[in-house]
């Protein structure tokens, strides 16, 4: 492994849901680095399960643009959940990672029915790692899927247990010396934990190369982002990042990555073929979230201090046009046809729907408190929204 040394993250229960869409942006306000949620379990759990619904609608053939269509909500799942994310596998179902305050990734399917709990205790020694033979627990932040559905892996803020004393913190750097920490790997067919591959510390976004050979990781606590040959599932290649690496976007071609250094006002260019870093310089305060066009012409940035979010033109490596969506801007999605971006905005409780081509707002729709994760379904148009007080918001464009 060729190792880089590193350069100098209480919840109340969503009660309400409210529907109403507005044509105009909201106001935002500025947050402190580095804009993490707060570590406070909530006080309890909702107890309604999800209630089963009709086979999605067959989508016309072709397609309208997603530009022309507008969100409406077709359903709310609760439970014994605290979505931190919500992903989809696009084969038909769903991964909502519940953190350390259920230990949980719960799955769903189309229909909106949960169909299965994977906890996230294991045993270690029998995932990988031979000396560590005591059962432990994980808690699970984002998920990320191979390019076929086939697998799923999850990262880990934490690990606890036996021979874990130093638990990842929201503030943090190398030199605080928390544990490092695993991504799970699930096999979707079985829907279990089938391994464990040690990352840095504190990783929280993750994402697999379009061309299926690489796992990126980026680790909040170490300032690095982990390469993982995903035939061998282990880490190759450590790479320093700087302060609380977050999102992570990979050309069509999978030659560069792009990460959101939220500590600064920056994102990374990392050639993958050798790990050499470039930079995207003052992109705005707090870059958070990454997401690039099909073409792999655009990169959008959301931008937690600033409350906006910024197209970023990579030809040039330069912001070309920027938009202000609401407080905290966190995870956004893109449509297949990249004519639309989908931001959830964590302070304002909504999701805010953009025309790609000049983040003109296109819709603003209300959301139950703390929306902090979001997916698109292609072959349902549906866009899936995690609130991290207890729900996951199910809207449709339509």
């Amino acid at each position: 492994m060729r190792a880089r040394a590193p350069v100098a993250f209480a919840l109340a229960l969503a009660v309400a849901a409210c529907t109403a869409t507005t044509e105009a942006s909201p106001g935002a306000t500025r947050s402190t680095l580095p804009g993490s949620e707060p570590s406070v379990p909530p006080s309890s759990s909702p107890t309604v399960a999800p209630s089963p619904s009709a086979s999605p609608s067959p989508l016309p053939d072709p397609a309208p643009p997603s530009s022309s269509l507008r969100l409406r909500r077709v359903e709310t799942i609760t439970g014994n959940i605290t979505p931190k994310s919500v992903v989809a596998s696009q084969t038909g179902l769903f991964l909502a990672q519940n953190m350390m305050y259920r230990h949980t990734v719960t799955v769903y399917d189309r229909r909106f029915r949960l169909v299965a709990t994977i906890d996230d205790r294991v045993r270690l020694s029998r995932l990988g790692h031979p000396k560590i033979t005591a059962p432990v627990r994980g808690a699970p932040v984002e998920a990320a899927f191979s390019p076929d559905g086939a697998v799923a892996y999850v990262s880990n803020y934490s690990m606890y247990g036996p021979g874990f004393g130093r638990p990842g913190h929201d503030s943090c750097s190398p030199a605080s010396g928390y544990d490092d920490s695993f991504v799970y790997r699930i096999d979707v067919e079985r829907l279990r934990i089938d391994r464990a591959i040690a990352v840095g510390s504190t990783p929280k976004y993750l994402t697999v190369t379009p061309d299926g050979d690489t796992l990126l990781v980026s680790n909040w606590c170490s300032y690095d982002l982990s390469l993982i040959d995903v035939d061998r599932a282990r880490e190759v290649d450590r790479i320093a990042m700087g302060p609380y690496p977050r999102g992570i976007a990979v050309d069509p071609a999978s030659r560069f990555a792009y990460v959101a250094v939220m500590g600064s006002r920056d994102v990374a260019r990392v050639r993958l073929r050798d790990g050499r870093v470039g930079w995207i310089r003052n992109v705005g305060g707090g870059p958070r979230h990454v997401v690039m066009d099909p073409g792999g012409r655009f990169l959008y940035v959301t931008l937690n201090a600033d409350g906006t979010v910024a197209k970023v033109d990579l030809r040039r490596r330069r912001v070309v046009a920027t938009v202000r969506t609401g407080a905290n801007p966190r995870t956004m999605t893109i449509a297949p046809d990249g004519r639309s971006l989908y931001v959830v905005n964590y302070g304002s409780a909504s999701v805010t729907k953009l025309r790609a081509r000049d983040l003109h707002v296109l819709q603003v729709v209300r959301t139950h408190p703390r929306p902090i994760g979001v997916t698109y379904d292609a072959a349902t148009r549906q866009v899936w929204v995690a609130c991290y007080g207890g729900s996951i918001m199910v809207f449709r464009d339509a």
